[in-house]
């Protein structure tokens, strides 16, 4: 479903993935763990060409991209979840976010099991950091539906109490999609097919 080969991302002078290679397959979950700056985020972003890619490939079901028809079509196939998410510009409320989703029904659901289920509408500028996380996520496995079938997530649950993090990580395990995650969390790294460690933008397996 997903490889990445040879992969280095620059900054500038700054190498933040140095020739990184992996391969998830088709309904695997793979959690990347590893230290702040060791190039997990930039990893992930290069997926959908938001990261400065200096050498190497990534293909999803076996495609490059490397025009804007291309990467539009890679990010039509994958939804994302960033670190940092953010109510917007405009006064959203939690329900219109998981209905631009594609399919409410399945958001919405997924709202539930996450404890935003009784927030639909409640402005996204009115919850806090968890919340927030936790209705972005809802949002992404609503999208997983039609050729949309990667979730790519970056520390789900790093505004999460343990209650909440265990949510996620159920969530994510439950889900059929290939999914890529960055989390130190242990019980998302517990529930992971496979997991891999960053240390200065190489990338290994972890071992058991």
């Amino acid at each position: 479903m997903l490889k990445i080969d040879h992969l280095t991302v620059a900054y500038g002078p700054t190498i933040a993935v140095s020739d990184a290679s992996l391969t998830v397959g088709d309904g695997e979950f793979v959690v990347i763990t590893g230290s702040n700056g060791s190039g997990k985020s930039s990893l992930l972003r290069s997926v959908l060409g938001l990261a400065p890619t200096a050498s190497g490939t990534v293909a999803v079901d076996g495609a490059t991209a490397r025009t804007r028809t291309e990467w539009q079509r890679r990010r039509r196939a994958a939804a994302y979840v960033p670190q940092r998410t953010t109510p917007g510009s405009f006064p959203l409320l939690v329900r219109e976010l998981l209905d631009s989703s594609g399919n409410a029904p399945a958001a919405e659901a997924a709202a539930r099991r996450l404890g935003v289920g009784e927030l639909l509408d409640r402005p996204l500028t009115t919850l806090s950091g968890g919340q927030l996380q936790r209705t972005y996520l809802a949002r992404a496995v609503g999208s997983m539906s039609g050729e949309r079938r990667l979730l790519l997530a970056d520390e789900p649950t790093s505004a999460l109490d343990f209650d909440g993090q265990d949510d996620v990580a159920n969530l994510l395990a439950d889900m059929s999609a290939t999914r890529l995650v960055v989390s130190h969390d242990a019980a998302v790294v517990a529930k992971a097919d496979r997991v891999l460690e960053m240390a200065g933008g190489s990338i290994r397996e972890r071992a058991a």
